[in-house]
């Protein structure tokens, strides 16, 4: 049984007939492939994107899907999250995607072994279906993408977006840069910058982060406004660069990127939402069915 709780859990060989797939998947829609699926969708953090994503592409694929409600769940009555997944297990259905605030969650529901187990964002370290999103966008725009630049901007402690990303990004052969004032940045052997203008030269594209000024208990800056004064990508800050420009979602105008920006044809905030349905079609025919 396969699960995919960090891209790791991909072999390389794996990354890119998900690719291939995906890239399928985009030119032509296939037919229901998973017609006999059932999946559980398990979300104890809000989501817009991810949880529609996967379910667009289940559906897509012809695969049943089944939302429970962390909040109207027994979770609530006191059962633990061990004991509610061994219930839903007990129905058997073929994958259940699941959502949590801390980091090893679905590792240790994985190595139950009761159903395959995928990790729609864990805590502040996996998200490695965005990642791989984000990596297909790129690589779509581009071809090719060793020895490519992506400067990562923003709240990095706090990502799972980030960190899953780092992860698959340099294990493809990309060269990944920090931007970030100190506090936001993780402790790790990466080039890092306070300071975008110092490194915007050299990049191919630039992933902006959403400002977690709340995950912080110690104030960094008086206000957001004061941080996008610093951070927001501006089309001042880009000039004629052509540098593509991604974002995970949910963006805060203006904070995060400027509205101008957002509708710049080097955004492909949009595209990485359109191929986010394609990629985890993929990673859903790859588990369910390939491995």
């Amino acid at each position: 049984m396969q699960h995919l709780v960090d891209t790791y859990d991909f072999s390389e060989k794996q990354i890119a007939n998900i690719l291939k797939d995906a890239r399928a998947f985009k030119k032509q829609m296939p037919s229901q492939l998973l017609r006999d699926k059932l999946l559980i969708t398990l979300f104890f953090e809000s989501s817009t994107r991810t949880r529609s994503s996967f379910e667009v592409a289940a559906k897509r694929l012809g695969a049943a899907v089944v939302h429970l409600d962390p909040a109207k769940s027994s979770t609530n009555k006191g059962e633990s999250l061990e004991d509610t997944f061994a219930n839903l297990c007990a129905m058997e259905p073929d994958g259940v995607i699941i959502r949590h605030e801390y980091n090893n969650t679905p590792r240790k529901l994985a190595d139950k072994e009761l159903t395959c187990v995928i990790n729609a964002g864990a805590g502040n370290y996996a998200h490695p279906t965005q990642a791989l999103l984000d990596y297909f966008t790129m690589l779509e725009h581009f071809g090719d993408l060793k020895g490519k630049t992506i400067a990562i901007v923003g709240d990095i402690v706090s990502s799972r977006v980030a960190s899953s990303g780092i992860r698959l990004f340099t294990r493809m052969g990309m060269n990944v840069v920090l931007v970030a004032p100190q506090p936001f940045m993780p402790d790790n052997d990466l080039p890092k910058y306070e300071q975008l203008d110092d490194v915007i030269d050299n990049v191919d594209i630039i992933m902006s982060l959403r400002a977690q000024l709340e995950r912080h208990k110690a104030p960094i800056f008086e206000d957001y406004e004061e941080y996008a004064k610093e951070y927001c990508i501006t089309s001042e800050r880009l000039g004629e660069r052509n540098i593509l420009l991604l974002h995970p979602g949910p963006v805060m105008r203006n904070i995060d990127i400027s509205d101008e920006m957002l509708e710049d044809s080097r955004c492909k905030v949009l595209e990485q939402v359109k191929n986010g349905v394609f990629v985890r079609m993929a990673i859903l025919k790859a588990l369910l069915l390939d491995s």
